[in-house]
Formats: structure tokens, C-alpha cells, sequence
């Protein structure tokens, strides 16, 4: 991981922590509040000013406090903090300070937090506030302006947070959905294959019975390995689903790749359909998403090969060229028939989109069956990686 990608990620989980936890962090802030307001206290004054008292630094003390409440109370806390300050301002003689740090923490809060009509009330309260103070202290316009200053930009900061929120709830609703499609399109692929070749061993092996008994335990052998197969794929996925992606647990995405294609040709021509396979170009490491894409697409069109098709043979070619692999999956069936596929070549499509590739289906070779075409960039892959073959 990057270094931009572990800052993220820590900033991430003491995100969650502090929003399990809101209490500690207002605490927390009020704590570091206070150690700064501390500090003109016990920095030597000139000889000219009077020694800072406890009395003051206990009225300093109070103005802090109420910041503990922020979250809850955010309109109440900016009046006693108004309040704290001006009797700080006018009943002791205490040194000042080089910014209004509860001022500015609980303007950001509010900006952050409160509706509108609370917003609307500080403006309109700051507005009286902050001359006033600046008459109370130098009377300067300079004074004036950078406190003016100050305390917009801690409105609009909380502003910013509030629209930094939004979206990153959009983006989760959105990570979300497509992760939700994920699986499905995941479940469809495991599902639909596995019934797809049961279904076909189911109807051929009565006939199969009365013909050939040692073809018919042969199709009974292959609908069990079948249905094992896609129980154990569901079960991994489920896994997934509950255990989640930390140390220890269940890989986030544990899909075949491109090495088990040998796996399903062979699965599928224990279905009964002769289905060749070969690779051309010099083969090379694809990354684990990108060889779980080829595996699914091949799966899926063959899957549609065995439902529509009504083939005798069919054929999957791997390409390997600079920057791409290519994917063809043609068969000698009746060709497309209107609505047959499902949502089998929308998902092949959507794969393929996913990886920055194109699918394009449409009449094999001479106009004749069907033919899937899907070419993906290929990311070169140094290690970790599977390779074809």
C-alpha cells in the first residue's frame, strides 16, 4: 500500500473510532483547547503588566468547559461561551490571546451541525460579537478584519465538511450498489452454469439408461461434481459475505481464474458438448481480477452455449497480444434467438466494460451458430499472479 493510500486509511478508522466514540473527542478537543489558551498563562509577561491570576485562568477554564457539549447543544454552548468571554473581557485582567480558539470551535461545529435557522441566529449574533470585542481590545480595524476573517473561514470549513460528508455517502451508496451487482452477477454466472449443465446430464440420462448404462452413471457422476462444484463457489461467497475482508478471514473475492478454464472445458464436455480450447500469442501473468473476468466470460457463453444453443460443438480461443487478451466463444448452433441469452451477455458485456474492454456477440463464422468476442487491456503483472495456459 502507498503511502497516500495507509494515510487514508488511518484517517479512515479514527473517523469510526471518534464516531464511536464522541464523547472522548470533545473531551479530547476541550483538552487541547485549554492547553492552548494555557499557554499566555504561563509565558513571563512584561514587567509593565500585571501577573496573570487564578481567577482569570479559572474564567478561562469556564469558557473552555462548554465545548465538552458542542454536538449536543451547539447554539447554547456559542451563548455561554459569549458569555464567559465578555465577562472574561470585562471583571479580570488577563492576557489575551492570539486567536479565539472556542469561538472558532464552536462556529465550525455549528456550521457543521446545526440547521439553518441555528446558523442564521450565530450569523446574526457574531455580527454583534466580534465588533464589540475588537471595540472592548484595540478598537482597530485591522483587528477587525482578521476577526471577521477568522471566523468565516471556520463557517465555511464546516460547510466543507458537511459537503465532504455527502459525498463520500454517495460514493459509499454507490461502492455499495456496485458491489451488490457484483454478487449477482457472481450468483448468476455460479448458478446458472451449474443448473444449465445438470439440467442437460438430467434429460440425456434416461436415454442414456436404456442405450448405454455405463454412459448413464457417467452423466449421474458429472450432475454430482457439478452441484459440488457450485456449493462449494456459493459457499466461499457466503463466507465472504459474512466474515468480511480483515486479517485472518475470507479473501474478499475467492473466484476460479484463468488456469481453471482447463477445469470448466473439461466440465462441459462431460455435458456432452465437444468444446475445444487453445491459446495463441505469447501468454502472459494476468492480475487475479482480470483472470477472474476471462474465466467468468468464458463460463457464462458457454453456459449460453449449453441452455440456446442446441450445438454439437463449440470452441473458446485465448489471444494474447500486446496490451490485450482476447476472448472468442463461437459454437455451431441455430445462432441467436430473440430473448434466449437472458441477462447472460448483458453481464459478459458489463464484465468486459468493468476492465476498460468491448464485447461484441452477434453470427459466427459463414453466418452460422453464434460467436462471442470480448477484448480486455491487460495491466502487466510482475508477479503474484496466475498465467494461463
Amino acid at each position: 500500500m502507498d503511502l497516500r493510500g495507509e494515510v487514508r486509511d488511518r484517517w479512515e478508522r479514527a473517523r469510526a473510532v471518534g464516531a464511536a466514540n464522541p464523547w472522548a473527542v470533545d473531551i479530547g478537543l476541550a483538552l487541547l483547547v485549554q492547553a492552548a489558551m494555557t499557554l499566555p498563562f504561563v509565558v513571563p509577561r512584561p514587567a509593565e503588566l500585571e501577573p496573570a491570576t487564578w481567577p482569570a485562568y479559572g474564567l478561562t477554564t469556564l469558557t473552555v468547559v462548554p465545548l465538552v457539549w458542542r454536538r449536543r447543544a451547539p447554539l447554547t454552548v456559542l451563548l455561554a461561551i459569549l458569555a464567559t468571554s465578555g465577562l472574561y473581557r470585562v471583571a479580570v485582567e488577563g492576557p489575551g490571546q492570539p486567536l479565539p480558539y472556542t469561538g472558532l470551535v464552536i462556529v465550525y461545529t455549528i456550521a457543521m451541525l446545526a440547521p439553518p435557522w441555528q446558523r442564521l441566529v450565530t450569523a446574526l449574533l457574531m455580527a454583534v460579537a466580534v465588533p464589540w470585542s475588537v471595540w472592548l481590545n484595540t478598537q482597530s480595524a485591522r483587528e477587525l478584519t482578521f476577526s471577521l476573517f477568522v471566523f468565516a473561514a471556520a463557517y465555511v470549513f464546516g460547510r466543507l465538511t458537511v459537503t465532504r460528508r455527502r459525498a463520500d455517502r454517495v460514493e459509499a451508496e454507490q461502492a455499495a450498489a456496485r458491489e451488490r451487482a457484483r454478487i449477482a452477477r457472481e450468483m448468476h454466472d455460479i448458478l446458472s452454469h451449474a443448473v444449465s449443465l445438470m439440467i442437460v446430464q438430467a434429460e440425456a440420462g434416461p436415454v442414456a439408461v436404456r442405450t448405454a448404462p455405463e454412459r448413464a452413471e457417467a452423466a449421474f457422476d458429472a450432475i454430482s461434481e457439478t452441484g459440488r462444484d457450485a456449493m462449494a463457489q456459493l459457499r466461499r461467497m457466503l463466507g465472504v459475505l459474512r466474515e468480511g475482508d480483515g486479517p485472518g478471514e475470507s479473501p474478499r473475492a475467492p473466484q476460479p481464474d484463468i488456469a481453471a478454464l482447463h477445469e470448466l472445458v473439461e466440465r462441459v464436455r462431460a455435458s456432452g458438448l465437444d468444446v475445444g480450447y487453445e491459446t495463441s500469442g505469447g501468454v502472459r501473468t494476468l492480475s487475479a481480477a482480470t483472470g477472474a473476468t476471462v474465466y467468468r466470460i468464458v463460463q457464462e457463453a458457454l453456459t449460453n452455449v449449453v441452455r440456446h444453443a442446441h450445438a454439437r460443438s463449440a470452441s473458446v480461443r485465448l489471444r494474447y497480444a500486446e496490451g490485450v487478451v482476447g476472448i472468442v466463444v463461437s459454437d455451431d448452433g441455430r445462432g441467436a434467438q430473440p430473448g434466449s441469452a437472458g441477462h447472460g451477455l448483458v453481464g459478459i458485456r458489463e464484465r468486459a466494460a468493468a476492465h476498460g474492454g468491448t464485447a461484441v456477440t452477434g453470427p459466427g463464422p459463414d453466418g452460422r451458430g453464434f460467436e462471442v468476442r470480448v477484448e480486455i487491456p491487460v495491466i502487466p503483472v510482475t508477479s503474484g499472479a496466475e498465467v494461463g495456459s
